[in-house]
């Protein structure tokens, strides 16, 4: 088994790239190759390695080394810096209507017709289920449950459910 795994085309890519860009910033400083492993405090086959993209070369600490070396360092705070796509997700959550919580406990009075399809055999109609063994009912039951009579509040409930205990999904 290899030290490392093969990488993807993209990877292979950017790792060319990124190597392309230290040999190009090396050169511009006018330094030979042999002279920046020497002041990484690596070879100069690691270096090259690292400078054509080689996936084992690659190792953050290498990288750092060698940045640091030719007074770029810096330049690893910029990695990752602006997560645009982050901040993206983290601002449409933010902009999206807040919808209140489930109540810890459902009470079966407020799901007509899950009572006279699916929890007929309960007791008292002041029963209490948790939003678990609600959505629990429902997809248990499912086969002989109608849809379009699902209306109103029920129908609100149902689809919270879906969403939060079923994490999107109704097996059914």
């Amino acid at each position: 088994m290899p030290a490392y795994a093969k990488p993807l085309d993209e990877d292979a890519r950017l790792l060319a790239e990124l190597g392309m860009r230290l040999r190009l910033a090396r050169k511009r400083r006018g330094m030979s190759a042999e002279k920046l492993a020497e002041l990484a405090g690596i070879t100069r086959v690691t270096l090259h390695r690292l400078e054509v993209g080689e996936p084992a070369a690659a190792s953050l600490g290498t990288l750092t080394r060698v940045l640091g070396a030719m007074g770029m360092a810096g330049d690893l705070t910029l990695l990752a810096r602006d997560d645009r796509v982050g901040h993206q997700l983290r601002d449409a959550s933010l902009l999206a209507p807040k919808r209140p919580p489930l109540p810890r406990l459902i009470a079966l009075k407020d799901l007509p017709y899950l009572r006279t399809v699916a929890a007929w055999h309960l007791p008292d109609e002041d029963t209490k289920l948790t939003p678990e063994e609600v959505f629990g009912l429902y997809e248990r039951n499912w086969r002989h449950i109608e849809p379009e009579k699902i209306v109103g509040k029920e129908a609100a409930v149902l689809k919270k459910l879906t969403n939060t205990v079923g994490k999107g999904v109704l097996l059914v």
